[in-house]
């Protein structure tokens, strides 16, 4: 399966037949992507609009992880943890190039902890039955030492190696809409839904507004499903009747901050998990991209931000924790890059008379009385089988006709071949078997950004060109973001390199693109990455 080029103005000229959509999806995150595959999988016609860019919100700030949920087996989840564990595999085989399987060791500092979290990661091999990715292994003090080299070693007791998986959450999730679109989907980023469109009091379609040159669209759809992430709520609000009150919102949110550092921090190829801090936090230490992600806090907010901010108290909890763990500890000045994920904890109630089915702890979704569909909460991991249970409610529900499903469990994605670890500095290898395209392109030996610990090549010329022609890249942001991770992994260098990258994609775009303003705009936000509160 190849995916081709994606000409932007001809999306939109495909839009303006006037054709009716099975399905319309609001959202292109983790969960609007994955739903757009299945759905066009099964021979759905599908148009998916996003009104930011792809995984611009929560799928993209993530801690990279796809993981079971070894806290939910302590809870006595066990069917949550081993759906996980089953989508865990799934992502594992349908996106080598992107995610990896991924050592884990837990340090035990008291003389019970190795035993006790050992038995319950025993019982977490069990769980993933023939998907386990490898057996759980108690670890000397001198072993934990010689996995973990830059480990805390007064007062180690040994420790506990388990195995996870980690990948390349942006790329993944423009990687489900590029394959979306090659089994004949519309998907589109820079599309804002400004209304909903009704017939007979229910949900029949869309009003899109395209962000880049503000034209408005009307789109027809028999299916229209809210999978906006920590925005449901917004739009949930626009299916209300005028004179009917504000429904209660079915998110609650919550911000986990990330501190990404050099890896000499934490060298090797294992990661840190200390599944309980001082406060009853978890703590990571995990190697990404040539760097090292130290988090995550989960701390519930007010408001929905687009761009959220640490906390003070945050960052020094992370640093703190950091250093009782790390024999060498990063320091404020060590930090390379900030980055706060907003994530949509779901609200236990619903609309009064709404038809409402909790699927699991994870994520919620919810048919209302207009027909419109709300799909929220959920992780990463399990994106695929929330796009399953989504399809199934509306064939339930009689929004979409019925059509087996399954059809993505052992779908390729583009590109798909194996390749090098998530933890290697970037570079072409994350492009699996589409790298040969790159080399068609223009610029592809010229590289703009070596990885200065690792002296690899990491962004060429022709990979700012693959975002503009195959991945739908419009601004600067787009490619150093989500295209690119240097911004999740070195703002400053990052700023750097916006000017370069500006200038060719004034090459791709053409005239409406304005280099000089996306470029100002992104080491603005480039100067909030860099800055600890």
């Amino acid at each position: 399966m190849k995916g081709g080029p994606l000409d932007r103005a001809a999306l939109w000229a495909r839009l303006d037949t006037g054709a009716e959509f099975d399905l319309a999806i609001v959202g292109g995150g983790a969960t609007g992507c994955g739903l757009a595959l299945d759905a066009a999988a099964r021979g759905f016609s599908v148009a998916l609009f996003e009104g930011e860019d792809f995984a611009k919100g929560t799928s993209s700030r993530a801690t990279k992880l796809l993981h079971g949920g070894v806290r939910y087996l302590a809870q006595g989840d066990i069917g949550l943890v081993r759906e996980a564990l089953h989508e865990r595999a799934s992502v594992l085989a349908n996106a080598p190039h992107l995610a990896n399987r991924l050592p884990f060791v837990m340090p035990g500092y008291q003389w019970w902890e190795s035993g006790f979290y050992g038995m319950g990661l025993k019982a977490y091999d069990l769980l993933a039955g023939n998907r386990t990715l490898g057996a759980t292994e108690f670890l000397s003090s001198r072993q934990t030492q010689a996995l973990l080299p830059n480990v805390m070693a007064r007062g180690l007791s040994g420790g506990v190696k388990y195995w996870d998986g980690q990948f390349d959450d942006a790329r993944l999730a423009v990687l489900l809409a590029r394959t979306a679109a090659s089994r004949g989907a519309l998907v589109l980023n820079h599309a804002r839904v400004t209304g909903l469109d009704r017939e007979r009091c229910l949900v029949r379609g869309l009003t899109v507004r395209d962000a880049l040159t503000g034209s408005v669209h009307a789109v027809r759809a028999r299916c229209v499903v809210n999978a906006a992430g920590i925005w449901v709520d917004a739009l949930r609000d626009m299916d209300r009747d005028a004179d009917a009150p504000h429904c209660p919102p079915m998110v609650a949110p919550s911000q986990g901050v990330h501190l990404v550092v050099d890896r000499a921090f934490w060298p090797g190829g294992h990661a840190l998990l200390v599944p309980k801090t001082r406060d009853g936090r978890v703590l990571f230490a995990v190697p990404w991209l040539g760097k090292t992600i130290l988090g995550t806090t989960d701390t519930p907010r007010d408001a929905v931000m687009h761009e959220p901010a640490p906390l003070h108290e945050e960052v020094e909890f992370i640093l703190g924790e950091a250093a009782r763990y790390l024999a060498r500890a990063p320091r404020r000045e060590d930090v390379r890059s900030v980055w706060v994920g907003m994530r949509p904890l779901v609200k236990p109630q619903a609309e009064d008379g709404a038809d409402t089915k909790a699927l699991s702890r994870e994520h919620t979704v919810l048919i209302g009385r207009s027909g419109l569909v709300t799909v929220t909460g959920g992780k990463w991991t399990t994106y695929r089988a929330m796009a399953e249970d989504v399809l199934t409610r509306c064939m339930a529900r009689g929004l979409l006709p019925a059509r087996p499903g399954g059809i993505t469990d052992r779908l390729s994605l583009l590109g798909a071949a194996p390749g090098r670890s998530i933890g290697d500095a970037p570079g072409e290898h994350l492009y699996g078997s589409e790298a040969a395209t790159l080399h068609t392109l223009p610029g592809a030996a010229h590289w703009l950004w070596r990885d200065a610990e690792s002296d690899q090549p990491a962004l060429s010329e022709a990979m700012v060109r693959f975002a503009a022609r195959y991945e739908l890249a419009a601004s600067v942001e787009d490619v150093l973001a989500r295209r690119c991770r240097l911004l999740f992994l070195d703002a400053a260098e990052a700023a750097r390199q916006a000017d370069a990258v500006a200038g060719i994609l004034a090459e791709e775009l053409g005239p409406g693109f304005d280099a000089a303003a996306s470029a100002a705009a992104f080491k603005a936000l480039a100067a909030r990455y860099g800055e600890l509160p």
